[in-house]
């Protein structure tokens, strides 16, 4: 049997000081009356100890009764949990030269009193976070000021907030704190939930730094072993939590106050892990590990004597033969161990001889024994698995990414191998949109984290969603870090709306305004651009705080006034549509994006009244370009000129001619 003992198991500075700080008073102050106000620590090994040396644990009513009666002689300890501030107050009152208050309140206890003395007031509203009849609590109450709500869970929290304490917290400034042993995960829940309902709320994670580490250490460890032994007294808050959390992941997890709450079939487990909570002595912790080894042993000794197999046996044993058929392996019983190649491996084209030769160490599982025919049948494919399977647990705890061949669509998710065990992925954590055909995913390889692992049950949960998540968040670190005004990125349209198109760059989207499409006027996007199109854009402005990046798409080489003028100069000709008909004249596009005036007086080579008189809407005629105006992007044209030409020519052929 492995024991594994925690870390963080037994004393915390806290409780180790006090318990110390006591035994020393017993030694320096023979002859006095030692009296703690209240358990000292919540433990009852520790606790009938110091009675049997002479330390009186006495309760308010008796304080007050010694007090009246003006004790000499006497010293007065203030336990690990604190007391009430007004108790302290009173023994204070009466310290002379013969009674002494010592404290020894854990200091992580201290700090809270004093941030109950300096945040609350008459205009505040304490939430405390805690069980209301702990000593701890009562300690922490008596130094709030003003109002204040005990809970011991989010449901207790939400289900008060819905029944008036939402009335009462309302115009106050809300502080919340915890009892130093609560269970850390749900503390955060509340927190969350109260960075909700209201505006600045003033929250102290007084939750103790030992505690935190003994939890998460206790939630790690129950998921490794095959038994767990939590010890403490049953009325420690932190032992009791370290219980509830290993009872989460390991039904054979057993409280342990005395030495004879061990079970007695603890050494048939494997693994067996032990955790302690702080009021847990180091002595009780070795004590217990000495009477398990001595189980253990009276155990394996009575177990060697009687020794036979049984189906479902884990063994070890030497290869002493080899055959195309058979391994017959030597596991130290009456009968010996066959190996045939289907309980070895799922390649049916291996080959027995490949895989083993004599002397070999094999470790296997039983699954038929036969005392009349003197085999048991192993399966070497079984200890594999289990194996495999505490590679899946190692998976889980160093949330490495896993890759695994999606296989069935069942129901509310999909399944899915790694590391030769089966792994459950739900809908809601596969990247199917809700509703939609999980069996699409059917046949594909995924990337995937575990988030969930169920030792007892060998039940593993998976997520591609997080691992989706992560890669597009380390994306979005990446593309942030680089982002710079001016930068050109190809991106493919995501989607479109009435003011502009979005875009995917790579894991962050940005916009490009629809006056940023196109040169000319455009009724939609759509008219540009369509979703799934790969376009490259350029960044104009970005916000990181925000998540919004303005993208521009149109660029100088695409300006219609520039191609106009690359392509036009004074005197050239060209093709023209009128487009509107003015009093003074007609304006014709050159070019879309860019139109001409043809003035009425260019139009033709006689007075017109109106330009219509020659021109309508949509005609085709060559102009000649008589003027550019850069600087305000005019352009006059004429088409008169052109036919004075044409008459001219005429006249000069004559001329040669003559």
């Amino acid at each position: 049997m492995e024991i594994t003992v925690a870390k963080y198991a037994g004393f915390c500075f806290g409780v180790e000081r006090a318990v110390n700080t006591v035994y020393d008073i017993i030694k320096e102050h023979k002859g006095k009356k030692i009296y703690t106000l209240g358990l000292l620590i919540h433990n009852p090994v520790i606790t009938e100890s110091l009675r049997q040396n002479g330390v009186e644990a006495i309760e308010e009513d008796r304080l007050e009764e010694l007090l009246a009666q003006n004790p000499e002689n006497s010293v007065f300890v203030i336990r690990a949990h604190g007391i009430k501030k007004e108790i302290a107050e009173k023994i204070k009152a009466h310290e002379n030269a013969t009674v002494k208050l010592v404290d020894c309140t854990c200091p992580f206890v201290a700090k809270i009193h004093k941030i109950m003395d300096a945040h609350t007031d008459e205009n505040s509203f304490t939430l405390l976070f805690g069980t209301e009849d702990h000593p701890e609590i009562i300690g922490i109450a008596s130094h709030i000021k003003g109002e204040y709500f005990i809970f011991d869970s989010l449901e207790m929290l939400k289900s008060a907030y819905e029944n008036g304490l939402s009335e009462k917290i309302v115009s106050k400034q809300v502080i919340m704190a915890s009892q130093t042993t609560q269970n850390l995960a749900e503390y955060k829940k509340c927190q969350e939930f109260l960075k909700k309902l209201c505006t600045n709320p003033l929250i102290f994670d007084t939750i103790c730094c030992v505690t935190e580490n003994r939890q998460l250490e206790v939630d790690k460890l129950s998921q490794k072993c095959d038994a767990i032994l939590v010890i403490g007294g049953k009325n420690s808050s932190n032992t009791k939590k370290l219980y509830e959390i290993s009872r989460r992941h390991n039904a054979n997890t057993f409280f342990v106050e005395h030495f004879s709450d061990i079970p007695k079939n603890i050494t048939l487990m494997p693994h067996v892990g032990i955790a302690a909570g702080a009021s847990t002595p180091g002595y009780m912790i070795e004590e217990v590990k000495k009477i398990m080894s001595e189980q253990e042993n009276f155990a394996q000794l009575l177990d060697e004597s009687f020794k036979t197999l049984n189906t479902g046996d884990k063994v070890s044993g030497i290869v002493t033969s080899v055959s195309g058929t058979e391994v017959h392996v030597d596991i130290g019983s009456k009968v010996t161990g066959v190996l045939t190649l289907e309980n070895v491996t799922d390649d049916s084209t291996a080959k027995l001889e490949n895989l083993f030769k004599v002397g070999d160490t094999v470790e296997a599982i039983a699954i038929r024994v036969s005392d009349l025919d003197g085999i048991a049948m192993l399966s070497k494919k079984k200890v594999d698995a289990q194996k495999d399977w505490l590679k899946v647990v190692e998976a889980a705890e160093k949330e490495e990414i896993l890759e695994g061949k999606i296989t069935d669509a069942v129901k509310g998710g999909v399944i899915a191998y790694a590391l030769s065990n089966r792994i459950f992925i739900p809908a809601s954590q596969t990247m199917v949109a809700r509703g939609g055909d999980l069996a699409s995913i059917v046949g594909t390889v995924q990337k995937f984290k575990l988030i969930e692992v169920t030792p007892e049950k060998k039940h593993a949960v998976g997520s591609i969603r997080k691992v989706v998540m992560e890669e597009r968040k380390a994306a979005e670190e990446a593309f942030w870090a680089a982002i710079e005004e001016g930068k050109h990125y190809v991106g493919k349209v995501k989607s479109l709306t009435n003011y502009g198109a979005f875009v995917d760059l790579g894991g962050v989207d940005g916009m490009v305004h629809t006056s940023e499409l196109s040169w000319t006027r455009i009724a939609s996007p759509k008219d540009v651009v369509s979703v799934g199109d790969e376009i490259e854009v350029f960044v104009k402005a970005f916000d990181r705080e925000k998540g919004r990046i303005s993208l521009g798409y149109k660029t100088d080489a695409t300006n219609p006034w520039t191609v106009f003028t690359n392509t036009y100069a004074v005197g050239d000709v060209a093709d023209v549509t009128v487009v509107s008909i003015m009093p003074f004249g007609a304006f014709a596009q050159i070019l879309p994006g860019v139109d001409g005036l043809i003035h009425i007086s260019q139009i033709a080579n006689k007075k017109l009244g109106s330009p219509a008189e020659v021109l309508n809407k949509g005609d085709v005629v060559k102009a000649k370009i008589l003027e550019i105006d850069t600087e305000n992007k005019k352009v006059s044209l004429s088409v008169r000129a052109l036919l004075t030409e044409e008459e001219a020519a005429p006249a000069e052929e004559a001329a040669d001619a003559e």
